[in-house]
């Protein structure tokens, strides 16, 4: 299955398995004629150059290729989304009821209630001596259906800090997600009014002119993947829900860290990661205790879904906890740079996809916060058991 995750071809696109070869040579190096001959030798099949050419044209007609054509439709798709005012909610109706009540409804029972105290009493903090006003929260971005305790245990948490002494100040949630689309810049910013079924959040403009001028690049370059990015639509569903009738503009911010990430390079050492992430710090600071960040981040992810052979065991996934409770440990103690080479090292075997919000999140903190872990969960498909493990993270100064 081709699955273009930035929603250009508006339809995945299954291939027969044994059309797998040819579709491996569409590399744009190759001759229609080659690559049939290409197939003939490595399999000793006769390949017909017919059926090359069919395959290119079935793909090209469902915009799998990059060609002329694709990149057209996508200029307009991109302009399109640009010009309009609202994001509007993608995901609502599939990964989480699109009904305003029963959204509601789900979020109480199956979210919150889950994970608020035994007659409302305040949740301990890890010690009698940790600060108490919460900065920084750290959630899945999984669907809801999956994820609910996950969620409830993060929202149920800015929930009660949001009713207590200082909070009822905070106007602006700068959102962080996880880009699930290649991005072409450390960063992208979205300035839109984003859209849920129980209302709507406008964008913190101000904030995002200091982001955009302050920054080594252009924070809008990539503004088209937040059009369908499941990552901080999540989490604007459960900030919208808790704010019930009360204002508050956003911050939405998709972190891919650029070639940070894919070399394994602090973003200390990006000029482009480096200015936007001081740019960040800095519009925070202006803010004191104005503005509350929150990252949509999963951890690991792992199984044949993900590309390995066979699911983890009993013995693997408690090793499998153990990583990630390291990397855990790195961000309740807001050691940036310890997260992300912990993190780092095992990138291609874990598959943490939530790297960027979360180090970003440890970056815009303040130094003296300190964090604690709410919640960690193992969701394990039934059908296959692949994994994917995701964590609740408070942060307080």
């Amino acid at each position: 299955m081709l699955r273009d995750t930035e929603g250009i071809a508006p339809s995945p696109v299954v291939v027969p398995a044994a059309s797998a070869a040819v579709l491996a040579r569409f590399d744009g190096r190759r001759s229609i004629d080659e690559i049939a001959r290409d197939v003939a030798r490595s399999t000793g099949q006769h390949v017909d150059a017919a059926h090359v050419s069919q395959l290119a044209d079935e793909l090209e007609r469902a915009w799998m290729l990059d060609s002329p054509r694709f990149h057209a439709r996508r200029r307009s798709v991109v302009q399109s989304f640009d010009a309009a005012p609202i994001r509007v909610a993608a995901h609502a109706g599939g990964a989480y009821h699109g009904d305003r009540r029963k959204l509601a409804d789900f979020i109480e029972r199956k979210c919150l209630q889950v994970a608020r105290p035994q007659g409302g009493a305040p949740r301990a903090v890890a010690s009698q001596s940790a600060p108490t006003r919460m900065v920084g929260l750290c959630a899945p971005h999984m669907d809801l259906w999956r994820a609910a305790a996950g969620y409830g245990h993060a929202y149920a948490a800015l929930e009660q800090a949001l009713t207590g002494p200082g909070l009822e100040q905070v106007d602006t949630f700068v959102l962080l997600g996880t880009s699930h689309a290649a991005m072409r810049r450390p960063y992208a910013v979205c300035e839109k009014t984003f859209a849920t079924p129980l209302g709507p959040l406008d964008p913190d403009r101000e904030m995002i002119a200091e982001l955009a001028a302050a920054s080594r690049f252009d924070v809008r370059e990539d503004q088209y993947l937040h059009k369908n990015e499941h990552s901080i639509e999540f989490q604007a569903v459960f900030v919208r829900h808790l704010l019930g009738g009360r204002a508050a503009s956003i911050v939405p911010i998709l972190c891919g860290l650029s070639e940070c990430q894919a070399r394994r390079r602090d973003p200390a050492q990006d000029d482009g990661a480096e200015s936007f992430l001081r740019a960040l710090r800095d519009a925070l600071a202006k803010r004191p205790g104005r503005v509350l960040v929150i990252a949509g981040a999963d951890l690991a992810h792992v199984g044949p879904r993900f590309g390995d052979p066979a699911p983890l065991d009993e013995r693997q996934r408690t090793a499998l906890r153990d990583r990630d409770l390291a990397s855990i440990e790195r961000a309740t103690s807001i050691d940036a740079p310890g997260f992300f080479v912990d993190v780092a090292r095992d990138l291609a075997s874990r598959r943490v996809c939530g790297l960027g919000p979360i180090y970003t999140l440890l970056r815009a903190l303040p130094p003296s916060s300190r964090g604690e872990m709410l919640h960690y969960e193992q969701c394990v498909d039934p059908e296959e058991g692949s994994i994917v493990s995701h964590t609740s993270l408070g942060f307080y100064g």
